[in-house]
């Protein structure tokens, strides 16, 4: 039997001139494929709130989210989602404008993200704990006119605004979206502890923000599927920070793909959404690819392992997806003791990898606990939205990230080169299909470094992963290309931690690297070389750690600072970064 293949066709394709041949691309993963799952898909021409409209069309009466207590319909979500989009061009958003949304899981999240993509704007999705450098960055790199946060990061964005030109800044509580009386609790229990904001801040506070909109008419915009709608922060391939450009349809496309490849699917499951709107894998796997079929999400805006547990509990969800460290932890949080897990149709991990160790040791967890599912390990990029990759409902093998989604292209080159390697050779994961990105905001360097054109037609996202694809098109990631660390699902690039700690009075130099962690894959460590006359003692330590409190986002925070008399050396007189990776391996051997 010859080799599966399959004619490139969709985004990602080049467009061939009429009775030109269209290549045909080796896909080896169709043929082990689920009896279930099909080779292609039919993807909207919609817009992502398109989409959603036509859901709640079809189950207007569904809850779209839980929240804190309260539901949402479908119905209702469309009527807020209208609203929120009059205020929106009340406030004089255009076609093309970008909107920063800094918030956690919750409605007003949610709302907001599908009002912006009904005035034709562009949601740029910012984590609420990025330190202001970081926010202000965001800012200016998107050029937002906007943006939306919640009042007790108030006092971050009032100290920006300096400094970063933001016409407009909408202000939101926890409790907004509430039920009267639940509102009520919450602001006696929780609102007290927030610090108020001032009567003259140049703020719109959420409610008095939606009220702007009472008499707009015309706020719809026209878009279609291939319009720019969302930008999501990624490091991309070089461990730079960048923004990511997508589209309606990368998303509308995920939503379709993710269903594909979940045949026990119905409308009406629901997902425990607790992975952050601002990532990837939360925003298109926990909340598009739900609002786009009908799921329930149960919008978590924060959350520890222990309270995860109580989640579980109370919710029964079909539906988790969360990052390995996630699953480790729950397998030491007592709350989980005789927890009934049977409601599960679906585990999925990413965001980093899933050891091989863990996989087995949860697997038995989910089967003590009544669950009938596996872990189901998944694999992807921002540049593809999240995963495009995703273990089988039926068959795994050990070590594999699973066989490439619907529509979706994988193959394996030679590092730094199109040649593509057999099967069973490492080089670097390369993907195409219609969730590939539209370009780096601001980069067009690094975006034609990204994206290439092959000899077979398609455009593919070079990943700067390394990986093994066998001849069953079963996928294995085996490490990241350069140095960008990924810890607790997060990416962290050591050259901007470098950039803090030599910044701090007392460095003199340093380097940064990931060190192994059996929770989090991995964490951040320090090597510190001081200036003359400082002694590292505990407390020059703690005053570095308190500078980086000041400018790094909590999840990229050295865990452990090691000072040096001196840092070792390349021949052309760079830190032999290497070098402390290999020292510390061997020290931990």
């Amino acid at each position: 039997m010859s080799e599966p293949a399959i004619k490139a066709a969709g985004q990602g394709a080049k467009r061939e001139k009429k009775g030109a041949e269209v290549p045909r691309v080796k896909a080896p993963w169709l043929g082990s494929y689920d009896e279930e799952v099909p080779a292609t898909l039919t993807y909207s021409e919609k817009t992502m709130v398109g989409a959603l409209e036509d859901t709640a069309r079809r189950y207007g009466d569904y809850i779209a989210y839980d929240y804190m207590g309260s539901k949402c319909t479908y119905r209702e979500l469309v009527e807020k989602i209208h609203t929120c989009a009059r205020a929106l061009k009340a406030m004089g958003i255009r076609e093309g404008d970008r909107v920063t949304i800094c918030l956690p899981n919750m409605p007003q999240t949610l709302v907001m993200f599908y009002a912006v993509n009904l005035v034709g704007a562009v949601s740029n999705m910012v984590h609420p704990l990025s330190a202001e450098s970081e926010i202000a960055f965001y800012l200016r790199d998107s050029k937002s006119v906007a943006a939306i946060t919640l009042d007790q990061f108030y006092p971050k964005f009032a100290k920006l605004r300096k400094v970063v030109d933001l016409p407009n800044l909408i202000v939101t509580g926890a409790a907004d979206e509430l039920p009267g009386a639940v509102r009520a609790g919450y602001y006696l229990k929780e609102g007290r502890k927030i610090k108020p904001i001032p009567a003259r801040a140049n703020v719109l506070k959420w409610r008095d923000f939606l009220r702007r909109g009472d008499y707009i008419e015309i706020y719809k915009v026209d878009r279609h599927a291939e319009d720019p709608a969302v930008i999501l922060y990624s490091g991309g391939t070089t461990g730079t920070t960048k923004g990511i450009l997508l589209t309606n349809r990368n998303f509308n496309a995920l939503g379709a793909q993710i269903i594909a490849t979940n045949t026990f699917f119905q409308p009406g499951d629901k997902m425990l959404a607790i992975m952050p709107m601002f990532h990837g894998f939360g925003l298109g796997v926990s909340i598009h690819s739900m609002m786009y079929n009908g799921g329930r999400c149960i919008l978590i805006p924060r959350f520890t392992p222990e309270s995860y547990a109580e989640l579980l509990k109370k919710y029964q969800p079909n539906l988790i997806a969360g990052v390995p460290s996630l699953f480790e932890a729950l397998l030491r949080v007592k709350q989980m003791e005789g927890v009934d897990l049977s409601c599960l149709k679906g585990v999925f991990s990413g965001g980093d990898s899933l050891s091989v160790e863990l996989k087995k040791r949860f697997d038995a967890f989910l089967a003590e606990h009544g669950a009938a599912v596996q872990v189901r390990e998944g694999y992807g990029t921002t540049e593809c939205v999240t995963a495009s990759c995703l273990t089988p409902m039926h068959q795994a093998r050990e070590g594999s990230i699973g066989l490439p989604f619907p529509d979706m292209f994988y193959k394996i080159v030679k590092a730094g080169t199109e040649e593509e390697v057999p099967y069973g050779e490492e080089g670097e994961i390369c993907i195409a299909g219609p969730t590939v990105m539209v370009e780096y905001v601001n980069h067009p360097e690094e975006t034609a470094q990204t994206l290439r054109t092959h000899a077979d037609g398609m455009t593919w996202v070079h990943t700067g992963d390394l990986g093994i694809m066998d001849s069953d098109g079963f996928v294995y990631f085996r490490q990241r290309i350069k140095r960008m660390i990924v810890t607790n699902g997060y990416n962290v690039y050591p050259s901007q931690i470098e950039n803090v700690l030599d910044g701090q009075e007392y460095v003199q130099m340093s380097c940064v690297i990931g060190v192994p962690d059996p929770i989090k894959i991995q964490r951040v460590k320090a090597f510190v070389m001081l200036k003359p006359g400082f002694k590292p003692t505990e407390a020059c330590r703690q005053a570095i750690l308190a500078h980086c409190r000041k400018h790094i986002a909590k999840y990229a925070i050295p865990t452990e600072i090691e000072f040096r008399e001196e840092l070792p050396k390349t021949l052309v007189g760079k830190v032999a970064y290497r070098k402390l990776e290999e020292e510390e391996l061997s020290r931990r051997q």
